[in-house]
């Protein structure tokens, strides 16, 4: 395709291919008739021709008649221009003006659309064709048919069939999915070229198709990939596998991942203990715990390898749904698997132990560890038992194994310390709570937000509120940001105290933090502002909550019996009908309270409206539950 002969013509030099893009830059308007655009990537060449032989720079007014290029084995037409292109700018982009012409870009099969940016490399004699590289050839291959199956809606086409099918290999086809750079087209790919060309793949186009369908959630496509993967004679690694087990599980497709489980394990793959006990893992947390056991049987009759970990998330399954003695079972079964409890073990029964209350049997077995020599109970094996005992109020018991806890050189942490005090503002002994806050700090470990969180709750609950407050500005001079439950306890504490500007001042805090607020801290302001008769500023709060988070019954309830006890029967049925309006049902003394108002203010007639809406409202509701079920 390039003129030889000694005559001189100028090359270009290709600098970028994308396939989005579609930008041949100005200097293309100053080539000459027969002049070279070089691509050094690939080693493909374009050819211009021009209607006129005229040296650069491009006059004002000229007729640009095609466009051609070659690539070896591969011929096409030039692309044909109508229309002529006049007042061209050296610096503006060719493509805006081929995209404003009226010429047909689909009878070029829209190879312009992967040509870019183009400068001027030099001027040299050119007398003869570079042959291609084979990577090079293979990387403009990938290129074309990327592109082709991009703008083609039929892919069926004979002649691009034929063309791919002459060329496609395993390792290109991986090439071309991965530059699609989209799962599902990476899937039509596939398909394309397994029920067109029947074509088989090598492991790595499956590994890589399965893992990005799965990322995008198309688990459906991955599953007909997996089968094909089979059909194929490839089976998946143990990486792999995991992933595909842990993928589908993720999506509630248990039966699918213990089908992957189950046809490794017939075929003797050697499936590492992780995959399974990943498995196990998930199928615990979504309270499927005798799906895990069935599992854990089919493992052992398969003489898989069982480790500790296999044993600590089924004891931690029973532990969960409070079957105590089959987790105790499972961890006298662990020796005969050449497994031994650790720490975790006894730590999660300790913890199941404590969720039935059976915390004495709890203190005993984590003085049967402490007893052992291979390890000792921790932090956390302490931490437990106190935190049972101080949720049973017996803090006796509680301080004992705290002070076991020191004597046997384990040392507290911030949650032990929060455990106890809890236990002590629980049973109203805020001495005991003080102290040992102080024995917290003696001890070196810094109050976090829940420690001040519960002073200041203990001191709200005796009538102390000064003295929480003077821990709320404790807690700002340490850097310790509050949380949406120290918000809720000071707010509540003013409001009760009647000290609303207070609350509103907290409210404004709120507002300026990063904290996702709830109906429930808003409430106490309102309902104050309400008792006190100033509704208007109530709905101003209102207005600034609904910036923040939707009102809720008891929002809507304190507003419309606050405007009735003001007498503003207006605003109270606008604010009834907003109430249903957002899907909250009024209870009866909402309604009593209404509708008393209403009479007084002589409006009977809205009344009895109020009360046919409320009754319209309920049968809607009882009849979308019904729906649903």
């Amino acid at each position: 395709m390039l003129r030889g002969g000694g005559v001189m013509t100028n090359v270009y030099e290709l600098c970028d291919v994308d396939l989005k893009d579609f930008s041949i830059q100005g200097c293309l308007l100053r080539s000459l008739p027969g002049d070279v655009i070089f691509d050094n990537s690939s080693g493909v060449s374009f050819t211009c021709d021009l209607s006129d032989n005229i040296a650069a720079p491009w006059p004002s007014s000229s007729s640009f008649t095609s466009l051609s290029f070659c690539a070896p084995e591969m011929s096409l037409p030039a692309l044909p221009i109508s229309q002529s292109l006049k007042n061209i700018d050296e610096t503006t982009p060719f493509s805006s003006q081929i995209a404003h012409s009226q010429h047909a870009l689909h009878k070029l099969m829209t190879f312009s659309s992967i040509f870019t940016t183009f400068r001027i490399s030099n001027t040299a004699l050119v007398t003869h064709y570079h042959t291609l590289k084979p990577n090079k050839l293979e990387a403009w291959f990938v290129k074309i048919v990327s592109t082709l199956f991009l703008r083609f809606t039929n892919s069926s086409d004979a002649t691009f069939s034929r063309y791919v099918s002459n060329h496609l290999t395993p390792s290109l086809t991986l090439q071309i999915i991965k530059r699609l750079n989209n799962p599902q087209l990476g899937f039509s790919f596939f398909q394309f070229t397994k029920q067109s060309l029947n074509l088989s793949y090598s492991f790595w186009t499956y590994n890589f198709l399965l893992r990005s369908l799965c990322q995008q959630h198309q688990h459906d496509s991955a599953k007909l990939v997996y089968h094909s993967m089979r059909a194929d004679g490839l089976l998946p690694d143990s990486r792999l596998l995991g992933f595909l087990v842990s993928s589908f599980a993720f999506v509630d497709r248990f039966d699918v991942s213990k089908e992957f489980l189950r046809e490794a394990l017939c075929n003797k793959v050697d499936v590492n203990v992780v995959v399974y006990n990943n498995f196990l893992n998930i199928l615990v947390k979504c309270n499927r715990l005798d799906d895990a056991v069935s599992l854990f049987r089919e493992l052992v009759r398969f003489n898989f390898d069982i480790d500790i970990f296999t044993f600590n998330i089924l004891i931690r399954g029973f532990c969960v749904v409070g079957e105590i003695d089959e987790a105790f079972r499972f961890l006298n079964d662990m020796r005969s698997f050449g497994c031994y409890p650790d720490v975790v073990s006894y730590n999660t029964l300790i913890h199941g132990l404590c969720r039935i209350n059976e915390v004495d049997r709890a203190r005993d077995l984590v003085r049967e560890i402490s007893l052992r020599t291979e390890f000792s109970p921790n932090v956390l094996s302490y931490t437990i038992v106190i935190s049972g005992y101080c949720k049973l109020s017996k803090m006796k018991e509680a301080s004992s194994i705290f002070n076991e806890m020191v004597t046997s050189g384990a040392k507290p942490s911030a949650a032990t310390f929060n455990a106890l005090i809890y236990g002590f503002v629980k049973a109203g002994d805020m001495a005991s709570a003080l102290g040992m806050h102080k024995r917290m700090l003696f001890h070196g470990c810094s109050p976090d937000v829940v420690t001040f969180t519960l002073l200041i709750d203990g001191y709200c609950r005796v009538g102390q509120l000064d003295y929480g407050l003077d821990l709320w500005n404790e807690m700002k001079a340490r850097n310790v940001s509050a949380n949406l439950y120290t918000f809720s306890i000071l707010i509540s504490a003013v409001c009760r105290s009647n000290r609303l500007q207070e609350a509103r001042e907290l409210l404004r805090l709120l507002n300026q933090s990063d904290i996702v607020a709830q109906p429930f801290i808003y409430n106490p302001v309102i309902d104050g502002y309400c008792k006190s008769g100033n509704v208007d500023e109530a709905n101003a709060i209102v207005i600034d909550m609904e910036k923040k988070c939707k009102p809720d019954k008891l929002t809507f309830t304190i507003l419309i019996i606050g405007h009735c006890m003001k007498g503003r029967a207006p605003e109270a049925i606008g604010i009834f009908y907003k109430m249903l309006g957002t899907g909250c049902s009024p209870d009866e003394v909402t309604i009593r309270t209404l509708s008393s108002c209403l009479l007084k203010s002589g409006m009977p007639s809205e009344a009895a409206r109020i009360k046919e809406a409320v009754f319209k409202s309920q049968n809607t509701n009882s009849y979308m539950q019904q729906s649903l079920y």
